[in-house]
């Protein structure tokens, strides 16, 4: 069964750029679209972008402009490139496979989590 792992995370000043990974460990996403959600204390997780096999994107309102989501199917990785991080950003990411087709963030329709990366953003 794959196991989805990040990587990249850990302690910024605000304005700084940080990049996380997620990678299909004993399997690979096959055609299935890639998110990548986010959950800080006493908040619920919320998406922050997806991506499908194709590559097309979808993004937050909070995170347009200032993230990038990209993914390479022969490596079996999505990454997120963060830039122009705010304190609000800090949190726990996870990356998540979905359950079907389509770029939705909405937590109920992606299975196989990480385990996540601890995002932390300073002022």
């Amino acid at each position: 069964q794959v196991q989805l792992v990040e990587s990249g995370g850990g302690l910024v000043q605000a304005g700084e750029s940080l990049t996380l990974s997620c990678v299909a460990s004993g399997g690979t996403f096959n055609w299935r679209p890639v998110g990548w959600f986010r959950q800080s204390p006493g908040k619920e997780r919320e998406g922050v972008a997806a991506v499908n096999y194709n590559g097309a994107m979808n993004y937050a309102d909070s995170v347009k402009g200032r993230f990038l989501i990209s993914r390479d199917n022969s490596k079996n990785t999505v990454s997120l490139q963060m830039n122009g991080l705010k304190p609000e950003d800090t949190a726990i990411y996870y990356c998540a496979r979905r359950s079907f087709y389509g770029l939705g963030l909405r937590v109920d329709e992606y299975d196989d989590w990480g385990q996540g990366t601890q995002v932390t953003v300073s002022s």
